[in-house]
């Protein structure tokens, strides 16, 4: 009983921690959406896409708006977004995107999870050639009549590729896929059509992906999760297959 409870408590502990991060996450790109387009969804194609985020990663109501006035009150941070190239250990190629106030500190502490996992810092333009940047829709499929009309429809706003796949919480969704420049397009189509997004972002997708032994790839996913556990880091992207 003990163990049981042990592992669940672990399990738990592990969940929270996810959840915790990503609503700093989404309180990051609150703040980056509401200063560049203001407070109002309606007017801010940037927050909206934010909020359904937000709701996609079970952030509560009150959390977001406290992220939303927050932003607008005097003295709010200010965040940049910065990319940082990396290798990882076996020649595996990274893309750490950040969301900084202070751009020392992180490429510091950036520095300092690659050299303890056994990773290093490149140079620009070392990685991101490897990397396609994509818009990435998820849809709740049940809430699409006619996939075949759906698609059709889609492919004039900038769509290159719809297909079921599933989410950070294992659910199973709709993505589309569209050049990160049709990203808007795309966006508007949807709402043409009558379809909100449970989530949409951009990633960077490799052009080529490598395989590793088992042994291998935990030394890489350790230092993925290193990375990913720090405040000022907001996704990292890897060619790992």
């Amino acid at each position: 009983m003990g163990r049981i409870f042990e592992t669940r408590k672990a399990t738990m502990f592990k969940r929270w921690d996810r959840m915790a991060k990503a609503f700093t996450r989404v309180g990051k790109e609150i703040n980056i959406a509401v200063k560049a387009g203001g407070p109002h969804p309606e007017n801010n194609p940037q927050l909206r896409r934010v909020l359904q985020n937000a709701r996609a990663v079970n952030m509560p109501k009150d959390k977001v708006e406290a992220a939303i006035q927050k932003a607008m009150g005097v003295g709010s941070e200010d965040y940049e977004i910065i990319y940082y190239e990396a290798y990882a250990p076996h020649g595996i190629a990274l893309i750490v995107e950040t969301a900084t106030d202070n751009p020392t500190r992180t490429v510091a502490n950036v520095r300092l999870h690659l050299k303890k996992g056994g990773g290093n810092l490149g140079t620009s333009g070392s990685v991101m050639f490897n990397f396609e940047r994509l818009g990435v829709f998820h849809l709740d499929p049940e809430a699409v009549e006619d996939r075949d009309e759906l698609e059709l429809e889609m492919i004039d706003h900038g769509l290159t590729e719809m297909g079921m796949g599933s989410n950070d919480e294992g659910e199973k969704v709709l993505v589309l896929h569209c050049e990160f420049n049709d990203f808007g397009q795309l966006q508007s189509g949807l709402e043409a059509f009558g379809i909100e997004p449970k989530s949409s972002t951009d990633e960077y997708v490799p052009n080529d992906v490598i395989d590793l032994p088992d042994e291998q790839v935990e030394e890489v996913m350790g230092l993925i999760e290193r990375l990913e556990g720090d405040d000022d880091v907001q996704r990292v992207f890897h060619n790992l297959a």
